[in-house]
């Protein structure tokens, strides 16, 4: 099993960070790289020729590595919702169709379809919580749905970022496909610790941050766009996205057709020497220490707490361990979450997150036995302080 990579980072053993599903921390090679760009927008006149190509291309390579695609396939983006805004752009979602969505999902994939409906005339459906946590049996009763009109596309995560319940995007593809509907998915609680293959998946459309579990900064994402959809129109019109619009011959707009490949679809200014240098390093490091080991020490972590739970008989509930994603815990509350408890926990240098009236407990490489079992105790003792 994959060790704690405790070391790798600037986490002092007093705090116990739980709450990568929030924002994680950087390790010291990300932060280092992160200097490093600072330094080439401190002297640009030292910045080699090629260095910015250069680094698009280790950009592509590393976020292609984590969801199984080729480099060519992945546009450089600043943001899930972005990603989203691009998809809905060339994903069809005609009149009279349905476009599926998660009760309670993240905003990312939501809203961009509430604002479209009208104007394109298609139905928003939104698949209820399911009772059972079985978010996958949900989502295919929802396309199956006799007497209802076709699903176009469904817009959902790979993981529930409230409750923790992890979607099987092979069954919901087939049953979509069958359809002729497209695929969009929010990865950015999959891309990196759990097994992720967009090719065999056949995923039309797939985005994810880095600044969450892939240990890189803010404003840096990705979307890998299935070949048969990247005919379509770009977000931004960018002279990068253009066969060739060249700053330095004449005549200018040489060739405004478009380039190949989902280079088209990169955002404006991506010349960001210190956000890309910092997400590749990032995702570099999940690659070197794979999928299967971070999900492996992942679940192994998640497990100990869950079983520590039960064995104190706290009252909460989980849902069951084959429908939650490995990395990710959420506690609900039957009699509701007492008030406070979050924050007692947090003054005892346990940091966990509430989420929809839930705690959501999210470890990450960094965390440990140790880790687990302080939160644990601190669990136990705030809760009792919250009895009356």
């Amino acid at each position: 099993m994959l060790p704690s990579q405790r070391d790798l980072f600037d986490i002092p053993r007093a705090v116990c960070y739980l709450n990568a599903a929030s924002w994680s921390p950087l390790p010291l090679a990300v932060r280092d790289a992160g200097l490093t760009g600072v330094a080439r927008k401190l002297r640009p006149w030292e910045v080699e020729v090629g260095q910015p190509a250069a680094q698009f291309a280790r950009a592509r390579a590393a976020a292609a590595a984590l969801i199984g695609a080729e480099a060519t396939d992945i546009a450089l983006i600043p943001s899930v919702s972005y990603g989203i805004a691009t998809a809905a752009r060339v994903l069809p979602a005609p009149a009279g169709t349905r476009v599926l969505l998660l009760e309670d999902d993240h905003s990312s994939p939501v809203l961009e379809w509430l604002g479209r409906a009208a104007a394109q005339g298609f139905t928003v459906e939104v698949v209820p919580r399911p009772a059972d946590a079985d978010w996958t049996a949900a989502v295919l009763a929802a396309i199956d749905r006799p007497d209802a009109p076709p699903v176009s596309v469904a817009s959902i995560s790979s993981v529930h970022w409230a409750d923790g319940g992890v979607l099987d995007l092979g069954w919901i593809g087939v049953a979509l496909r069958a359809q002729g509907a497209a695929l969009l998915v929010d990865a950015t609680h999959g891309a990196g610790v759990m097994p992720l293959d967009v090719m065999a998946l056949g995923v039309d459309a797939l985005i994810f941050p880095t600044y969450k579990w892939v240990l890189g900064p803010y404003g840096r994402a990705f979307l890998y766009l299935a070949r048969r959809h990247q005919g379509g129109i770009p977000l931004e019109q960018t002279a990068a996205a253009r066969r060739s619009v060249d700053a330095e011959t004449a005549p200018y707009l040489a060739d405004i057709g478009y380039g190949e490949g989902a280079q088209r679809f990169d955002m404006g200014e991506r010349d960001h020497f210190i956000g890309l240098e910092m997400a590749s390093v990032g995702m570099e490091l999940m690659a070197r220490w794979g999928t299967a080991a971070i999900t492996g020490r992942l679940k192994f972590l998640t497990d100990r707490i869950a079983e520590g739970l039960t064995e104190a008989g706290m009252l909460v509930r989980m849902p069951p361990a084959a429908l939650r994603a490995p990395h990710l815990l959420s506690l609900e509350f039957p009699e509701g979450m007492p008030a406070g408890l979050v924050e007692r926990l947090a003054e005892a240098g346990v940091h966990v997150a509430r989420r929809l009236g839930r705690m959501r407990i999210s470890p990450h490489v960094y965390n440990d036995e140790a880790d687990v079992d302080r939160f644990l105790a601190a669990f136990h003792d705030a809760m009792a302080e919250a009895r009356p």
